[in-house]
């Protein structure tokens, strides 16, 4: 189902009378909605938590288990999903993720209590861990190197966008007929996410809707990208790689940030800046918002960097620490006095992580063929999900015992220094990967 692309001699896509010229951004605009829907889905407890917690009677550390059971069932499905989406193909293997995530989002509204609701999420994470192995293998299938980071920063922006429409949309649902209605209307969007997905995705060699021109730009590649050929390797063989470590250990230590504003941002605003529903579903996504063109902007200064002819090392750290040392602004937001001064510092924070995000996947077909690529990012997938899975206890019972966020947004303003120096070890040069054994001395 891996066909590579770059070992055949450059003939006509499928034949058809149809022909739509920059066809690969409207697959990127798929992945885009995709990454939209997926993060309305996962989004909608966050925002309903206060009010769950009153019907239910969860304490802070019942809301940490529950964020945990989907954190776990991430990180399990994250190596999952990227050996599935290898070898099924990315239609089939995004299709099936899909499906997957959006009958678990609408189960949610059949959940009653802690375990119920901690299932309804363990289903909602495994499926949703589909996401990002099929859209940045779908990146390196469709777009040459010199675009891939601007397109990740694109198709990565849904998942700001969807934290952003997720506060409207949830609190009409919410408003209008009730907590349930809104975890199977959200639920329901995914299906037709899928039915756009299967009519309108194939490898560019297969679409019909593609002139030979733009194939041809796909298909373009430089001196160093990695040969394609070939299966995709087994997992004991990538974890053999420097670079898979590298990015494995950037995700662990920054995925869980985002996992910590996703999941918590909401109830600080209401617990501790006094926002209600009404006013949360108005005020509550500006962070988000803010972090569309933080992604964008970072995977479009990457690609600026590289059409100036700086290496794809220099361009992607550059724009890497820049984002990086933007993150401490973030725990500004707990010692300002105005509430609307702590929704720009985290504004700020949010834009930085995406633009980090854009360019940290960017990485793996920078370094691995593509027949590889979801394989290695389903493996960092799976390390950052395993840090949310850290972050996810440790919020709640810092708030049930301490009742103070400080060291929640510390921990989240630090974190990307951190990474930035362990990413400069382990990968000193962004390069083509080669395992220890295939080294020369």
């Amino acid at each position: 189902m891996n066909e590579p692309t770059s070992s055949r001699p450059l003939a006509s896509p499928a034949a058809s009378g149809l022909k739509v010229p920059n066809l690969r951004w409207a697959i990127c605009g798929l992945l885009f909605i995709g990454s939209l829907v997926n993060y309305i889905d996962r989004g909608t407890i966050a925002i309903l938590a206060h009010h769950l917690q009153q019907i239910f009677s969860w304490t802070e550390s019942d809301y940490g288990w529950i964020v945990f059971s989907f954190q776990f069932a991430y990180a399990i499905m994250m190596l999952g999903f990227g050996g599935i989406i290898d070898r099924m193909g990315t239609r089939f293997g995004y299709a099936l993720a899909m499906t997957w995530w959006s009958l678990a989002a609408m189960a949610h509204a059949l959940a009653r209590g802690v375990m119920s609701f901690a299932a309804a999420r363990f289903l909602l994470g495994a499926g949703e861990a589909g996401n990002f192995p099929a859209s940045i293998k779908a990146v390196a299938e469709w777009f040459p190197k010199r675009e891939r980071a601007l397109a990740t920063g694109i198709f990565n922006s849904g998942t700001t966008v969807g934290a952003v429409v997720a506060y409207p949309v949830v609190g009409w649902f919410f408003l209008k007929w009730g907590w349930q209605a809104a975890f199977i209307g959200t639920g329901a969007l995914g299906f037709a996410c899928l039915a756009a997905w299967l009519l309108l995705y194939r490898l560019p060699r297969r679409h019909p809707w593609l002139t030979l021109g733009e194939l041809q730009h796909i298909e373009t590649q430089q001196t160093d990208e990695p040969d394609s050929s070939g299966a995709s390797q087994p997992w004991r063989n990538i974890l053999r790689y420097r670079q898979a470590w590298g990015f494995t250990l950037a995700k662990f230590m920054t995925d869980p940030i985002w996992w910590f504003y996703i999941f918590w941002l909401p109830k600080y605003l209401i617990e501790a800046r006094h926002f209600s529903i009404a006013r949360l579903q108005l005020f509550g996504a500006i962070p988000f918002l803010a972090a569309v063109p933080g992604s964008i902007v970072g995977g479009w200064l990457s690609g600026f960097l590289l059409r100036r002819g700086h290496s794809v090392n220099f361009a992607r750290k550059t724009t890497l620490l820049a984002c990086a040392l933007l993150m401490p602004t973030g725990i500004l937001a707990v010692f300002s006095p105005s509430p609307w001064w702590a929704l720009a510092f985290v504004s700020l924070s949010t834009a930085a992580h995406q633009g980090w995000s854009a360019n940290i996947y960017t990485l793996v077909s920078d370094m691995f063929p593509r027949k590889d690529v979801a394989s290695v990012v389903g493996l960092g997938g799976a390390g950052g999900a395993v840090g949310g899975m850290i972050i996810a206890p440790v919020a709640g019972y810092t708030l049930q015992y301490f009742h103070s966020y400080v060291p929640l947004f510390i921990i989240a303003g630090v974190m990307h220094p951190l990474a930035m120096v362990v990413l400069q070890l382990l990968i000193p040069r962004i390069g083509t990967a080669t395992p220890p054994a295939a080294r020369v001395v």
